[in-house]
């Protein structure tokens, strides 16, 4: 049963912060903050269990799913629109869904979090199937929004997941790979898009990150399959090309405008050079 008192709506430690002075503001936010990484190693194991779900649906073709109000939502929004340009995915392998739609990415919309209908309404417009994977975001672990989306996933045979900051959840009971991270009590009570939310978006980081890599579009360290959607990622493909194959920078830089990223160069040259006579 979910405990009435949630960790993620308790007392601040620190009172009379009106009466602070600046720098001990920050700092005091700041120490707050450092807890953020301490709680996420915590449950490591779930991560992974959480990554290897999803790694195995995108491997076969599946795709990933977050549903999210408020922070949450568009902290699913913001992972899922640079799995794109770092690792040269379509842009609906990740899609992100924030309750009460785009305009909510902007401006608050917090009373839509309360529909328990929308999000699988929200995701029937994808034609979602068993062959993909939702992962519900929600600080408090109870937003009726990502609650019903999930019950209605789980009742309709797709896997789920959740990145929660609170123990003991429904949304975590009605999650295949659960993701609770306990941060504890907020610098301004109640406030999770602080020390919450840092802690959703460094597990979004290693989810992303970590299945991308596994389904092969990290080489060595690189981002080889990054889009050259501007002048610093173009210097940044042409770097990796000298760097690699000790080429002078104006070659190396033709030759990733040339082929559109630097697998292509990469794949092109390796081909060359297994011919005869190379």
């Amino acid at each position: 049963m979910f405990q009435e008192e949630r960790t993620t709506e308790s007392d601040s430690n620190y009172h009379d912060l009106e009466h602070m002075d600046t720098l001990t503001l920050l700092n005091n936010i700041n120490t707050e903050d450092k807890s953020v990484p301490v709680s996420v190693s915590r449950s490591m194991r779930q991560i992974q269990i959480l990554v290897d779900s999803v790694y195995e649906k995108l491997s076969d073709g599946g795709r990933l799913f977050y549903i999210g109000s408020g922070t949450s939502g568009r902290l699913g929004i913001v992972d899922a629109s640079e799995c794109p340009p770092t690792f040269g995915v379509s842009h609906d392998i990740v899609i992100g869904l924030i309750a009460g739609g785009d305009d909510a990415i902007r401006k608050a919309s917090e009373g839509s979090e309360d529909d328990m209908d929308a999000a699988w309404k929200d995701l029937k417009k994808y034609q979602i199937s068993g062959k993909d994977f939702v992962v519900g975001i929600s600080a408090s672990g109870t937003t009726p929004y990502v609650l019903g989306g999930l019950k209605d996933c789980r009742h309709h045979g797709i896997k789920t997941g959740c990145i929660v900051c609170n123990n003991n959840s429904p949304i975590a009971g009605f999650a295949d790979c659960p993701v609770e991270i306990v941060v504890g009590p907020e610098f301004v009570t109640g406030s999770t898009r602080m020390k919450a939310g840092t802690a959703q978006k460094l597990v979004l980081n290693m989810l992303t990150t970590a299945v991308m890599i596994k389904l092969g579009r990290v080489k060595d360290n690189k981002m080889v399959d990054m889009m050259l959607t501007n002048k610093k990622l173009v210097e940044r493909g042409t770097r990796m090309l000298m760097n690699l194959y000790k080429w002078e920078y104006d070659y190396a830089k033709e030759s990733l405008l040339k082929f559109g990223n630097v697998r292509a160069v990469i794949d092109k040259t390796e081909a060359e050079k297994e011919k005869p006579g190379h």
